[in-house]
């Protein structure tokens, strides 16, 4: 449904029609659970819906949307909540459609390296099933262990793995999705290669749930590396931690994981987590944490010893290398926290950018010297292999005026440094519903009026 449509606010009557196609126990609109389903993980914001549907098929989903289009009721999807850009927010109230009961991995198959699931299955779960049977799915978001694949589908979502796997629109093959009219349709075939046709299945990966409802996706499987080394760099400075990630990749290095975190990110994160024992001498501004992995340990071990010859060219100081799991899992265990770290300390706002890698270190001076001119401080990290640079800007004592009125500018100046420099204002969280005012930025109106009319003709089917 178009942004500009007048949606009708829920009635008796239409409460009555969904409890007669759902269950008690699918259908809520007491208070508690509005403010539940009223916001996600951006910021502070909160919409309250009018009502929560929680269907537990694809005939359910079915009718509820066809209902919905007729009467010209707002529909928000949502999984585990855990976005960062807005998108599962009910802005216009109306149904919050929580997918969270499509929790089922319905198929693994080892022959030809698939697995068929629904939306509503967590990451991590999906990962570690699979890789009972010695099979892989990369794609690893930080909040892997509480989001669902929906919301990783819908948002197109990396992770850490993504430099050397690619993201998550790189393993769907086939998707079952509801339409806006009630349609239920396939977009794909569950084979490697495809050229029949438009692209249906990327076209919904992505479009951060305003196309389509996901209800079954067909996911592809790697076999699962066996083994992997780890190790943390400290940098003197932290434009040459991001200098040092592009000559990694022309010594011809792929790694599995390559992780940017300045100086105040490890600090925070150690202090939330209740562990300090990484120590951060002053004079550190930063770390790079870096990953290869495989099947065979010599291989790695000439990888490892390729990328200290490369570091060796930097100001760096000695190089932690992970000597156990333990230590591995505590390494990754610093990095996977520092959003929600960040967000303990102050009110903050996260930007997502990215710019090919070699531009990384002009995005971070550009990002400081923009938040000098300003007067806000941020704490910067994220997937450095991929340019991928996740910007937190904290409050801290800045006022309400300022964090109102003069952010947004600012904001505006670094997502156009970030377009210049061949980027673009969201690497994985999305647009949702805080980067919306930005899309000028990279697109032109042929682009943006393009999005529209296939949003409008997908969203307005009985028209």
């Amino acid at each position: 449904m178009s942004s500009d449509i007048s949606y009708h606010k829920i009635s008796q009557a239409d409460i009555d029609f969904f409890r007669s196609i759902l269950n008690e126990n699918q259908v809520f609109i007491d208070q508690e659970n509005k403010l539940k389903y009223a916001s996600d993980h951006t910021e502070d914001f909160v919409f309250q819906p009018e009502i929560i549907l929680k269907p537990e098929n694809t005939n359910q989903v079915s009718q509820i949307l066809s209902y919905c289009n007729q009467k010209i009721i707002a529909v928000t999807a949502q999984g585990a909540r855990t976005g960062l850009s807005g998108g599962a927010l009910p802005i216009h109230g109306g149904v919050a459609l929580s997918m969270e009961k499509f929790n089922k991995i319905i198929s693994i198959d080892t022959n030809n390296g698939q697995v068929v699931v629904e939306p509503a299955v967590i990451t991590q779960v999906l990962q570690n099933a699979v890789a009972e049977k010695n099979l892989f799915y990369p794609p690893d978001p930080a909040s892997k262990g509480s989001c669902f694949i929906g919301g990783n589908l819908a948002e197109n979502s990396g992770g850490p793995k993504a430099v050397k796997y690619g993201v998550t629109n790189e393993y769907v093959l086939n998707l079952e999705v509801v339409l806006a009219d009630g349609s239920v349709i396939w977009t794909g075939a569950n084979v490697l290669k495809n050229a029949t046709g438009y692209n249906l299945t990327q076209l919904i990966v992505g479009s951060e749930g305003t196309l389509a409802i996901i209800t079954k996706a067909v996911l592809k499987l790697l076999p699962l590396p066996k083994k992997n080394m780890l190790m943390l760099v400290p940098f003197h400075q932290a434009e040459q931690a991001c200098q040092a990630v592009a000559a990694i990749f022309q010594q011809g290095i792929t790694p599995s994981g390559l992780e940017f975190m300045e100086r105040d990110a490890l600090i925070w994160t150690a202090r939330f987590i209740g562990d300090e024992s990484v120590k951060i001498p002053d004079h550190i501004e930063a770390h790079l944490l870096i990953e290869v992995d495989g099947n065979d340990e010599e291989v790695l071990m000439k990888e490892c010893e390729s990328i200290l010859g490369v570091v060796e060219n930097f100001k760096t100081d000695e190089v932690l290398f992970a000597e156990s799991q333990a230590q591995k899992d505590k390494l990754w265990n610093l990095r996977r926290k520092v959003g929600e770290a960040v967000k303990s300390n102050s009110v903050y706002k996260e930007e997502d950018t990215v710019v090919p890698r070699f531009e990384l270190p002009k995005l971070l001076r550009g990002v400081k010297e923009i938040g000098g001119r300003f007067g806000f401080q941020s704490v910067c990290y994220g997937h450095a292999g991929d340019g991928n640079l996740h910007i937190n800007i904290v409050k801290g004592n800045l006022s309400d005026d300022v964090w109102k009125n003069q952010l947004p500018i600012a904001i505006r100046e670094i997502f156009e440094l970030t377009v210049s420099l061949g980027g673009t204002i969201s690497g994985e969280h999305g647009i949702g519903y805080v980067q919306k005012h930005f899309m000028d930025i990279p697109f032109g109106n042929a682009e943006l009026d393009l999005m529209r009319g296939i949003k409008n003709f997908l969203t307005q089917m009985e028209f």
